[in-house]
């Protein structure tokens, strides 16, 4: 229910919409995604999100 929802938003201000480029940090550079072979990619969907913890 809720993508549909999502879905229709989406269509609703597709004019206003524009293509979002995402960089990653890769050996110490930075490098767009979009940019990567199909295995690269696959690992970058794969990676989890470092949040460090606050000092106690």
């Amino acid at each position: 229910m809720e993508n549909t929802k999502q879905c229709q938003l989406l269509d609703l201000h597709k004019e206003q919409r524009t293509k979002c480029l995402v960089y990653t940090r890769v050996m110490g550079y930075h490098r767009p995604v979009e940019s990567f072979n199909t295995g690269k990619k696959g690992e970058h969907k794969e990676r989890k999100p470092f949040v460090e913890k606050a000092c106690e």
